[in-house]
């Protein structure tokens, strides 16, 4: 007998899941996190419980909490923990904020989708007590910086495989290493930017700033629930080994953006009177390329500013600063994108789990030389810890996020990560350069096959599944909610929909 309800009714969520959680209390089993989960993440129906153990396969992406009616699936809380941390006199607490949040966070507070907040959040970091407040932005120029390096080397030496696969996202790194364990040497082992980020800190910022490293608690600010699962890797505690302290974590919580606005609201802050603050110094400067990782492109476009002039010795072009090629809403683009009249980089840029798994059964991997992948709709800007929206909203809202973090790259004077100047400053006080032998071991990983938690062979789920809405039985009409997926049967809709009240015009018949 399964702990889980059967996957034909909703997602299996295992105790303990770091990323996500369910409350069983207010589950209407209306079914759409088994569609989001099945159609566009690609892992219900990838696996049969009756194999691994009962145990759920996720990926820890958050899409089900996003499209959950009734806030039965939410990220899993560390906002109190954090707080914790706060009010302990012993302990220095430290924020880094991904640039997604900067175009999400003002929605809770009823703003428009797209308004760039970047200072009044810095501001409520500080009200609610955080000692220092650093960009993630930071560590986007430094991921780009090595991924970029790395990607030259896999191109001229030919020392690695191609095509090179991004891996700043979390949610897709362990969809790859339980689905397609073979292209794990094709993914960058560059860490993610708040991979790279909380080693850092607790390395070369706390040498600047004077401070016991083993005090620091590393918080990060993302729109991603999987970031969650991600700190907490085996793997990622290179600060530890770099200190000797086996104890210390690179990244001690994460907190999405949904969790920061609500230990807002709790402690009755008001975000419309907050002042513009700046980030603290030494990590707090970013450049456009840094602010553009969390769209869909983003980080293609930013890796190839900063390849073209280590490559060239030459500034990127303007072309390169507005990439249009891999620039979009759509879940599938490619490019070639010539950098030398001898180089040119054939690009892909996808974002979906199973857009990958379609990209995968079409297409031929040795037309590719740099494969972006984005496991939430338009990028980090969707993550699973981002404000919500109703059905008929989310394109809308998701594309006005892009919109403000393009809008901001275009008006900032630098645009290309190697030309951040406090980053320099840090490869040459500390790392030396990119790949170097201390960069390697703090900024670089590896990944792990796990295809064995599938409990078969991993070959029997490599290829994606269309389904189809099951008719409704003869004579019956059925008609669904487009907010919250209610389904209703009869003649005609109802007058209510009696979970999220929204009147009869939002039905439609299925």
């Amino acid at each position: 007998m399964s702990k889980h309800l059967s996957p034909e009714i909703r997602v299996p969520i295992d105790t303990g899941n770091p990323s996500i959680q369910r409350n069983e209390d207010l589950c209407i089993r209306c079914g759409q996190c088994r569609d989001v989960c099945r159609d566009y993440a690609a892992v219900l129906t990838y696996y049969d419980l009756a194999r691994t153990g009962d145990e759920a396969i996720c990926i820890g992406c958050g899409q089900c909490a996003n499209v959950c009616p009734t806030a039965s699936i939410t990220e899993t809380f560390e906002y109190q923990d954090v707080q914790k941390a706060i009010a302990d006199p012993d302990k220095i607490v430290i924020l880094s904020t991904s640039p997604s949040v900067r175009v999400a966070l003002g929605e809770q507070f009823g703003m428009e989708p797209g308004a760039f907040v970047a200072g009044q959040m810095v501001a409520l970091a500080k009200a609610l007590g955080f000692d220092y407040v650093l960009d993630t932005n930071f560590a986007a120029d430094m991921t780009i910086v090595e991924e970029a390096s790395e990607l030259i080397s896999r191109l001229t030496k030919k020392d690695r495989a191609l095509p090179q696969f991004t891996s700043c996202c979390p949610a897709w790194v362990k969809f790859a290493e339980t689905y397609y364990p073979h292209l794990l040497p094709h993914i960058s082992t560059a860490k993610s930017p708040i991979g790279m980020q909380g080693p850092t800190i607790k390395t070369y910022f706390a040498k600047k700033m004077g401070l016991d490293p083993k005090k620091i608690v590393n918080v990060a600010l993302t729109p991603c629930t999987a970031k969650k699962f991600e700190i907490r890797r085996e793997e990622m505690n290179a600060a530890g080994r770099y200190g000797n302290d086996p104890d210390m974590r690179d990244m001690d919580h994460v907190i999405t953006t949904r969790e920061f606005s609500r230990w807002a609201l709790e402690a009755h802050v008001n975000f419309h009177t907050l002042p513009d603050t700046p980030f603290d110094r030494f990590m707090g400067e970013a450049s456009g390329a840094g602010v553009i990782f969390g769209n869909t492109g983003g980080v293609m476009e930013a890796a190839l500013r900063t390849a073209y002039e280590y490559i060239t010795g030459k500034e990127a072009p303007a072309s390169l600063c507005h990439l249009e090629a891999v620039r979009g809403y759509d879940s599938f683009r490619k490019a070639v994108v010539p950098i030398t009249d001898d180089l040119s980089v054939r690009v892909a840029v996808l974002y979906g789990t199973g857009e990958v798994r379609k990209f995968l059964d079409r297409e031929n991997l040795a037309d590719y030389d740099f494969v972006e992948v984005m496991t939430c709709p338009g990028g980090c800007i969707g993550g699973g810890g981002q404000p919500k929206w109703d059905a008929d909203e989310r394109d809308r809202m998701r594309k006005a996020r892009i919109d403000g973090l393009y809008r901001k790259d275009a008006a900032m004077d630098e645009k290309v990560s190697n030309r951040n100047t406090e980053l320099t400053a840090m490869y040459e006080e500390f790392y030396g350069e990119p790949l170097s032998e201390l960069a390697e071991q703090l900024l670089h990983t590896s990944y792990h096959d796990r295809s064995a938690d599938l409990g078969e062979p991993v070959e029997t789920y490599q290829h994606y599944k269309e389904y189809e809405e099951i008719p409704a039985p003869a004579g019956k009409r059925r008609w669904k909610c487009r907010v919250c997926g209610y389904i209703y049967e009869g003649d005609e809709p109802p007058a209510e929909c009696p979970i999220c009240h929204k009147d009869a015009s939002f039905f439609e018949e299925i």
